[in-house]
């Protein structure tokens, strides 16, 4: 806007300074039919505004910055749990080798084992072996927090597990990680990354507690990763003009986030133009 005023306050400058060799001749002898000079100005700064408006929107560019605090993602966070079901992905791929094979054949003379081995074998297949996330475990909430210009999710969760031999086992606990951002240029997107650090279980009454921890982690960073936060193409705004004959697009071209006290600020860069 700076470089507009000043453009046009140097051109209607370098106009008033226009002499010919007649002393009398000013200003009037290029619009010959204004006499009067101060609506002669005004009808000089509207071309003049015209004309320079119409070199910058064709490649105007403009930044659009959005921030999101803690609470924010509290928010969200209770509108998701309260309204929807928990999120849940796999703990592991189903595999005949952590199934219990019937040992029915080595035992047929024992009708008593065959019952319980039955049982079992139910037990199994209602086995989910998923991972569902929960608003809080053992005063644990899933969050979102933002320190040391790092994004830390605390991650409460239930799930239960079919080890070989043991049978299905329920478990609980939370994964303490972090999430990394990543803007994707060619596809125009930005992507978080969540990074375990450390996974605390309760409720599995210390079996396979170790390799527990290690399939909830790789459960974490192979079925979650990676979260589509925003899209450019969704991003993009095509707004009417009334009274002007047409509609100005606003094109998002490029999203950066960075962390300053304690909050998220997204910036969105939109390139305007003339809709077609």
């Amino acid at each position: 806007m700076e470089m507009f005023i000043a453009a046009r306050s140097s051109f209607i400058s370098s106009l008033k300074r226009i002499r010919l060799n007649n002393k009398n001749t000013n200003l009037q002898i290029l619009f010959p039919k204004f006499r009067n000079t101060t609506i002669m100005k005004k009808f000089l700064n509207l071309i003049i505004s015209v004309f320079l408006f119409a070199s910058f929107a064709q490649a105007q560019t403009a930044e659009v910055a959005v921030s999101l605090n803690e609470r924010f993602f509290e928010t969200l966070l209770d509108a998701i749990f309260k309204n929807f079901n928990a999120p849940e992905f796999p703990l592991a791929n189903n595999s005949s080798t952590l199934k219990i094979q019937s040992p029915k054949s080595l035992v047929s003379s024992f009708r008593e084992n065959e019952s319980k081995i039955e049982n079992q074998k139910s037990k199994v297949i209602n086995c989910n072996e998923t991972i569902r996330l929960q608003r809080e475990i053992g005063g644990v909430r899933t969050a979102v927090k933002f320190r040391d210009g790092k994004i830390y999710t605390p991650i409460a969760f239930i799930g239960s597990y079919n080890p070989p031999l043991i049978g299905c086992i329920d478990f609980q606990g939370w994964a303490e990680t972090n999430v990394n951002l990543e803007y994707d240029k060619q596809n125009q997107k930005l992507f978080g990354r969540v990074q375990v650090l450390n996974v605390q279980l309760s409720g599995a009454g210390g079996i396979g507690s170790n390799l527990l921890s290690k399939l909830v982690q790789s459960a974490i960073d192979k079925k979650v990763n990676p979260i589509e936060i925003l899209n450019a193409d969704k991003l993009s705004l095509l707004i009417p003009l009334q009274n002007s004959g047409g509609s100005l697009k606003m094109k998002a071209v490029g999203i950066r986030s960075e962390i300053s006290n304690n909050v998220l600020n997204v910036h969105v860069a939109y390139e305007f133009s003339k809709a077609n």
